[in-house]
């Protein structure tokens, strides 16, 4: 294994993971809260998009030593299996970072004046950024578990059989 993958001789990867496993989770459900609820909005303020850039630099890195860790297990079927799961997760964060940062901006600077100035264009855009949110929230979450659980079995499952 590639020593920069490494801490302390084990591989970085599962210390990745669990800060992943808990970004991703924490940054989408903050996201939908920031949406559906403007006390919310206010007190997170820029706290939603930074999380949801972060998750797009951690979610490569986490990836990379995935590879190098699997690189030294080799090619086994489950963690084949994780790792398709784990490819879905940038795409994924991606887009929940446009969304979070979407939603900052929009919030910030325009939904007021547009309030005033343009009501309908207004509600459209809230209920556009509602919808992007949920779908966004709800596939990532959906694909973290997923990468979770795969990641679990390849580790797990040839301990505890089903």
């Amino acid at each position: 294994m590639d020593p920069n993958w490494t801490f302390d001789g084990l591989p970085l990867h599962p210390l990745l993971v669990h800060a992943t496993v808990i970004l991703v989770p924490l940054t989408a459900l903050a996201l939908l809260l920031a949406v559906f609820w403007p006390a919310a909005r206010r007190r997170l303020g820029f706290v939603v998009p930074l999380a949801g850039l972060l998750m797009v630099v951690l979610v490569p890195i986490t990836q990379a030593a995935g590879e190098a860790l699997k690189a030294v297990v080799g090619p086994i079927p489950a963690v084949l299996v994780h790792e398709g799961y784990g490819l879905m997760m940038l795409p994924w964060t991606i887009a929940v970072a446009i969304v979070a940062v979407g939603e900052w901006v929009w919030y910030r600077y325009f939904n007021d004046r547009m309030k005033v100035s343009s009501p309908g264009v207004a509600r459209v855009m809230q209920i556009v950024i509602a919808v992007a949110a949920v779908i966004v929230a709800a596939g990532s979450l959906v694909v973290v578990f997923l990468a979770g659980e795969a990641g679990t079995r390849a580790l797990w499952g040839p301990l505890f059989p089903s």
